[in-house]
């Protein structure tokens, strides 16, 4: 056969072997979008070789790359006002509430202050599958979601009921059903039968499924608002605070720069700055908080990573009442009393000396 005749059969066997491929195998695989982003901002050279591809794949026109658009709806970091009710699913055990009135009717009215309250999207302060379900949606609206027992309160644990010593347990919780505390750990009192007490160490809500059903009141901008709010939601406290800026005056070490001869040192710099500081009222109630006392520095930080607040004091406000001896403490704070007389004091007081001798 002549050369011509090769050429053709080479040709239409060359134009088989296409027609037999993959759609699309004769184009390049579109980039990922974050590949697009990188190549995007790699500079010139990697621009002319996207556009090189284009053009050897046949697409003489580009399209543009439309941002991305907002997404809708709450999202995480927005501060929610919410009110809430949960109830285990099986048995409609009360969990928790925001609803005074709900509080009433189950008989838990005095144990707390029940109250709308904020919570901050995405950070935990919620079960994941309601954050989940709040996402996207629009102030004013309502939703009911129900959170499995795992990702609630756990599956309930054989292995956490444990047979442990009865002398670690006070005689007056020796009944069941009292809660305990054994090595750190919260049970609650099964069996006690000699010297040996059976204690449950699963959560009380372990093994139930929990439905929530909540509203979603208002987005809080407010950055006294969201502290105060967040202050309640750890603590359950009800405190006095405001928001004031400060000029305070920071020291920071400064390198010296590139030009600078070999043997220069770090210079110290002392500079005034205006520190936007929460001042919290401190009062017994927050001294003697248990949260507070063992995470207030998680706390305080949550607040400031949170907020536009910079710093965080709290101030114990003395203002002398109910200390000392009424009409006595005033005059003999320094050595040797003064010049004061103390039966005049004491009758000041209200005391009767002849009656102070005799019980000394």
């Amino acid at each position: 056969m002549s050369d011509d005749s090769d050429d053709v059969e080479e040709t239409e066997a060359a134009d088989d072997a296409a027609e037999d491929a993959p759609d699309g195998a004769a184009d390049p695989p579109e980039a990922e979008p974050e590949a697009e982003a990188i190549e995007e901002s790699a500079g010139d050279a990697d621009s002319e070789a996207v556009d090189g591809t284009n053009a050897a794949s046949g697409d003489d026109e580009t399209d543009e790359d439309e941002p991305d658009a907002e997404p809708e709806g709450l999202q995480d970091g927005d501060f929610i006002r919410v009110a809430y009710t949960a109830r285990t699913v099986e048995d409609d055990q009360l969990v928790d509430t925001t609803d005074e009135a709900v509080a009433e009717e189950e008989g838990v009215a005095d144990q707390g202050t029940f109250e709308p309250r904020v919570i901050v999207l995405g950070e935990g302060h919620l079960f994941p599958a309601v954050e989940e379900d709040i996402r996207g949606r629009e102030v004013g609206e309502t939703g009911t979601v129900e959170v499995p027992a795992a990702d609630a309160f756990g599956e309930y644990d054989e292995a956490e009921v444990e047979t442990v010593s009865a002398d670690k347990i006070d005689e007056d919780d020796r009944y069941p059903g009292a809660p305990v505390q054994i090595d750190g750990q919260q049970g609650v009192l099964e069996t006690i039968v000699g010297g040996r007490a059976r204690v449950d160490f699963n959560h009380p809500l372990a093994g139930d499924d929990v439905a929530y059903e909540y509203e979603l009141l208002e987005v809080v901008e407010d950055d006294l608002d969201r502290a105060e709010g967040l202050l309640d939601m750890f603590l359950e406290l009800d405190l006095e605070m405001w928001l004031e800026t400060d000029q305070v005056e920071e020291t920071r070490v400064e390198e010296p720069d590139e030009d600078a001869e070999d043997d220069a040192e770090p210079e110290t710099v002392t500079e005034t700055v205006d520190k936007r500081t929460l001042y919290v009222e401190s009062d017994p109630q927050l001294a003697m908080n248990q949260q507070w006392m063992m995470q207030k520095q998680q706390i305080a930080q949550q607040i400031i990573d949170l907020t536009s607040i910079d710093r965080i004091l709290i101030q114990e406000i003395l203002d002398g009442s109910g200390m000392g001896m009424p009409g006595m403490m005033g005059g003999m704070g320094g050595a040797g009393g003064g010049d004061v007389d103390i039966e005049e004091a004491l009758e000041e007081a209200d005391i009767d000396a002849d009656e102070i001798a005799e019980e000394l």
